[in-house]
């Protein structure tokens, strides 16, 4: 049995922490600053730990004697906790979206002699191991293009929307600038750009470019494909909407004044659909030829327990990877990207299984 700290005990943290003691192989302890978010996890079998990050040092302390970290912090914090699993001798894993916090954990790992995974939920995660799945059934790559949104089942508002995750990583995305690769070149482009319009089992979509959901998938495939891109995917008239609250009305720069407008006037939901859509062309057998994978998953009940579908697919995603590290199948030390996982070895993960496509919950 291997010894597990979950980092942060909010709506996701409580969601691993569901999946991960729900196992006989791991003893899960959860560990926050808030006691009331610990109280509310609705898990008997784990430990509750209140704790204040400081600095790696002092967590490291706290850390001692768990064999795996897994992050579900806010992303400012992220370096500190991958510094100090590295400390205490334990595998790191995380849910970033940042790409500055990834940087740094690559720069951890530089020295570590234990593994450190960052961004292992829905996108960046599961995201770049379906692309790359279907990037490798080419002999020449020429297009990559990634869509992946979490949208309300019932949209009322006119942002179409309702919040279903973490408003600061919103923020974040909606703000930050986006990797992309352009005719061969590697460069960033501005988010809330480039919209464009598609449609999937009838219902229409728009897509924009967001930051962070590449991943490392530029480093990757750089100097292996033509154009690789990740936008997000809403309703019709969202990017219009967040892009005069952003850029017209400046809030882009007064973040806490956007996360406070938001968390005041959009109501969160349980009730949503994560949707995964990955496109990709090029040469296969001498002809130019064109895939496209998509998968809904709808919210849903686990061991009696209602779920959104945001919860379930990132809490899966960080699960199925920690899984796969513990038996064996991603390396063991350094900085591992999502990519280095196999498709096939995620979905038949128990955690992993939660991303097969599956119907509205009644």
């Amino acid at each position: 049995m291997k010894n597990v700290m979950i980092v942060g005990g909010g709506k996701i943290g409580s969601a691993i922490a569901q999946f991960l003691a729900g196992t006989a192989d791991y003893r899960v302890t959860v560990a926050d600053r808030d006691r009331e978010s610990l109280d509310h996890i609705a898990v008997h079998d784990i430990e509750r730990r209140q704790l204040f990050i400081r600095d790696a040092s002092e967590l490291a302390s706290e850390i001692e004697g768990q064999d795996i970290v897994l992050s579900a912090t806010p992303f400012s914090l992220t370096p500190i906790v991958a510094e100090a699993a590295v400390r205490a001798g334990a595998h790191y894993l995380d849910l970033t979206e940042d790409v500055e916090s990834t940087r740094t954990i690559r720069e951890i790992a530089r020295k570590a002699k234990t593994a450190l995974i960052p961004q292992c939920g829905l996108a960046p995660g599961f995201i770049s191991i379906a692309a790359f799945d279907l990037a490798r059934k080419f002999d020449r790559l020429r297009d990559l293009e990634m869509r992946v949104g979490a949208l309300p089942v019932f949209p009322t508002n006119a942002l179409k929307y309702n919040l279903t995750w973490s408003t600061d990583g919103l923020i974040n995305e909606y703000c930050n600038p986006c990797e992309a690769i352009r005719d061969g070149e590697r460069l960033e482009v501005p988010a809330l750009e480039e919209k464009e319009f598609f449609s999937l089992d009838g219902t229409e979509y728009e897509a924009f470019n967001t930051s962070g959901g590449l991943g490392t998938l530029c480093d990757t495939l750089e100097g292996k494909v033509e154009n690789l891109n990740y936008k997000t995917v809403r309703y019709p008239g969202h990017r219009d909407v967040i892009k005069l609250l952003v850029r017209d009305l400046r809030l882009g720069g007064r973040r806490e004044i956007l996360k406070d407008v938001l968390e005041t006037a959009i109501p969160i939901t349980h009730q949503d659909v994560v949707l995964v859509f990955v496109t990709a062309s090029g040469w296969r057998d001498g002809r130019l030829t064109q895939e496209s994978t998509a998968r809904k998953i709808y919210s849903s009940t686990v061991d009696g327990r209602p779920m959104s579908a945001i919860q379930i697919t990132t809490a899966a995603g960080i699960c199925a990877m920690c899984d796969l590290l513990v038996e064996g199948k991603l390396p063991q030390q350094g900085f591992i990207r999502q990519e280095e996982a196999l498709l096939s070895d995620f979905l038949v993960n128990r955690f992993g299984r939660f991303y097969e496509n599956n119907g509205p919950s009644s």
